[in-house]
């Protein structure tokens, strides 16, 4: 079936009823083995996944098929303490519904975990592995169907869907606990059977290095809800301050008829910054921080860089370089 935003909103109202004024900005999927993380968050509220509304229930063995709210290492997170597979009767909508919903409560970013097999003949059982990339073949994407723009555009990008600045900080977090950590590329398969040693031999040739059955659609989804565009800005390098470099920004977009400058540190949107408020038009805007310090800045820019943003580029260059209005057309 296709889910409405309806009723996305509608879970998320309902579990908004179950935990208060709590606002989780981490959310979490434990896969096999690390169900237990969801018993160590602190002030739990946990919430079933069978009372919220159009939730499906977790059938695989060790997952309890349950939300639970609350903080971890100080962070609100929202921890799934079980998750749905495609192998247990679910369409990949519904295997990836619960993220769209922890989207709508506002978790900006996904930690996603697995039990996978080995496939690169390096490596050894147990050790853990960082996804940079996966492979998921000729099966049907969790985004098939009618799109819901309030999530994401048609055509969405798939090219970081794990997310280079949070790649780099599991490998520094790594560094500094002395934990040994691979990375590589995992390779979805729909299960429930395991894999065959030809289909295997088969995934090594495409350069994965681990398989299972899961993941790929929640991460695929998460993607859907929202990229934003960071750029991190070394200012002891660049040798200026924040406050030269916003106001130059601003200096150089002050005529520009499809790009908004916002202040220096300007608070953010209450409810986060989705790349997906910009679908549809032709409008840019970009955000700037700094740390207490003074030496980091982030600039932050949101467009539609796969729908009307990108088609409207072109127009827009063709514009200039016949000599015409900038955005005729563009509306």
């Amino acid at each position: 079936m296709n889910y409405t935003f309806a009723q996305y909103k509608e879970s998320a109202d309902y579990i908004r009823s179950r935990i208060g004024g709590f606002a989780p900005k981490v959310a979490m999927v434990l896969g096999s083995g690390l169900g237990y993380m969801g018993d160590i968050v602190e002030n739990p509220i946990v919430v079933p996944y069978q009372d919220i509304p159009h939730f499906k229930v977790s059938t695989a063995p060790g997952h309890k098929g349950q939300l639970v709210f609350g903080t971890l290492e100080g962070q609100n997170v929202a921890v799934m303490q079980g998750r749905m597979h495609h192998y247990e009767g679910y369409s990949y909508e519904e295997v990836s519904y619960a993220v769209r919903v922890l989207r709508l409560l506002g978790c900006g970013t996904l930690i996603v975990t697995n039990a996978a097999g080995c496939i690169n003949l390096e490596w050894k059982a147990g050790e853990l592995m960082l996804i940079t990339d996966h492979i998921k073949f000729f099966l049907e994407s969790p985004l098939r169907g009618e799109n819901l723009p309030e999530f994401g555009v048609r055509f969405p990008d798939a090219s970081h869907l794990y997310t280079p600045a949070l790649q780099e900080l599991a490998r520094q977090t790594a560094k500094e606990l002395d934990i040994p950590l691979r990375e590589g590329v995992y390779m979805y398969f729909p299960g429930p059977q395991y894999e065959t040693p030809a289909e295997i031999r088969a995934a090594r040739v495409l350069g994965a290095d681990a398989a299972g059955m899961s993941t790929a659609p929640e991460v695929i989804t998460a993607g859907h809800c929202g990229m934003q565009v960071l750029v991190p800005l070394d200012l002891t390098l660049a040798g200026s301050t924040a406050e030269q470099v916003a106001e130059g920004i601003a200096a150089y977009y002050k005529d520009a008829a499809t790009v908004k400058v916002h202040a220096l540190n300007e608070a953010l949107p209450e409810n986060g910054l989705y790349s997906n408020a910009m679908a549809g038009t032709d409008r840019m805007e970009l955000y700037m921080t700094v740390n207490a310090a003074g030496d980091q800045m982030m600039l932050v820019s949101l467009f539609d860089n796969l729908g009307k943003g990108s088609s409207g580029a072109a127009v827009q260059c063709m514009n200039l370089m016949l000599g015409l209005e900038e955005t005729k057309g563009l509306e």
